[in-house]
C-alpha cells in the first residue's frame, strides 16, 4: 500500500475471503503496472508503451488520475490518464502525440478532456460477466413529495425526468433494476440509490 495523501480516497470491498482495492497508483507499483501491461498488450508494448519512466512522469505530474486495482493485494488492472485541451476539439492526433512520445509533456491541467492512455486488465480477470453498482437518485429530493423512489427512478427511465446520474447510467448501457433504501446518507436521494446492471455480452460461463 502506498503511504500518499490519496491512500484515504481508496476504494475497499471484501467478500468470501476476496478483497478488491482500487488505489492510486504509487512509485513502488511501477514494476507491477509495467509487468501488467506486457501481459495485457504483449503485442504492442515491450520497449514502447510499458517503460518505467512514462509511469513516473504520469505520478510526478497528474498523481491523482492514475488507479489500479488490487485483488487479494496483487495488482490486476490499470488506468492511466492525462489532461489535454485538443485544438480543434476533434484534430486527428497519434499517441505520441498526445503523450510527448509517452513523455507525459502534453499534461496541461487547465484543459478541458480527460484522455485515456493507457487500462490495462490482465487476461486472468477479464471477461467478467456484468458489472453492478447502486447509483445516487440525484434529484429525488425534488420529486419526493410527488412520487416514490421507484416511480421516479421509472420516470427517468422512459426519458419524462433527467436526472444528472441515472440518465447518465442509462445513455451508458446500464440497465435499471431497482431501488435500494437506506443505501448511503445521502440528502439529495433522501438515502436511496438504484441498482444497476451492465451485462457482459461476450461473457461466456
Amino acid at each position: 500500500m502506498c503511504n500518499t495523501k490519496n491512500d484515504k480516497d481508496k476504494n475497499t470491498g471484501s467478500r468470501n475471503g476476496v478483497k478488491i482495492v482500487i488505489r492510486n497508483i504509487c512509485k513502488k507499483d511501477i514494476p507491477r503496472i509495467v509487468s501488467l501491461q506486457r501481459e495485457s498488450f504483449p503485442d504492442i508494448t515491450t520497449g514502447m508503451i510499458s517503460a518505467a519512466s512514462f509511469l513516473e512522469n504520469h505520478i510526478r505530474d497528474f498523481p491523482e488520475g492514475q488507479f489500479c486495482v488490487e485483488f487479494n493485494g496483487e495488482v490486476v488492472a490499470s488506468a492511466t490518464c492525462l489532461i489535454v485541451l485538443l485544438e480543434p476539439e476533434y484534430v486527428n492526433h497519434t499517441w505520441y502525440d498526445i503523450t510527448g512520445h509517452g513523455k507525459f509533456t502534453r499534461h496541461n491541467p487547465r484543459g478541458d478532456s480527460l484522455y485515456a492512455d493507457d487500462i490495462s486488465t490482465h487476461p486472468n480477470f477479464r471477461r467478467l460477466r456484468r458489472i453492478i453498482g447502486g447509483g445516487r437518485l440525484f434529484n429525488y429530493c425534488e420529486y419526493a413529495d410527488k412520487m416514490s423512489a421507484h416511480e421516479y427512478a421509472e420516470k427517468v427511465v422512459r426519458g419524462e425526468i433527467q436526472d444528472p446520474v441515472l440518465s447518465f447510467q442509462l445513455k451508458n448501457g446500464f440497465k435499471f433494476i431497482k431501488i435500494i433504501p437506506d443505501y448511503l446518507y445521502d440528502s439529495r436521494s433522501l438515502n436511496y440509490a438504484t441498482f444497476i446492471e451492465w451485462l457482459n455480452p461476450k461473457y461466456h460461463a
